[in-house]
């Protein structure tokens, strides 16, 4: 695995989009193919390989075709706060979860 130094969002843009058409072209899939298996129109598909614009929805099902939604859903869970000393545990804010509104 390399490390990739990203300095903005349209350079994570572009590397996201390079590594999911790469994932595509290891598999021996046409875009169409991925189309039809992702359930994403092929214009979506090809928009996104050609600008790194798609919907969430749309990159979660060619994520999951890909099987790749595991591995995404992993990288996007929170961080744990990591203490070194028991000073900054005891200083740690508390953060108040927020209720629900209730419907009436």
């Amino acid at each position: 695995m390399s490390i990739l130094n990203i300095n903005t969002s349209s350079e994570g843009t572009q590397a996201i989009m390079r590594n999911i058409r790469e994932e595509r072209l290891i598999r021996n899939w046409t875009q169409k193919m991925l189309s039809e298996r992702s359930g994403v129109s092929l214009s979506t598909l090809r928009k996104f390989e050609q600008t790194g614009k798609i919907s969430l929805e749309s990159f979660v099902k060619i994520c999951f075709c890909l099987d790749l939604l595991d591995e995404l859903i992993k990288v996007t869970e929170p961080r744990s706060q990591e203490f070194t000393s028991m000073d900054q545990v005891l200083e740690k804010p508390t953060i108040k979860q927020r209720q629900r509104a209730r419907g009436k």
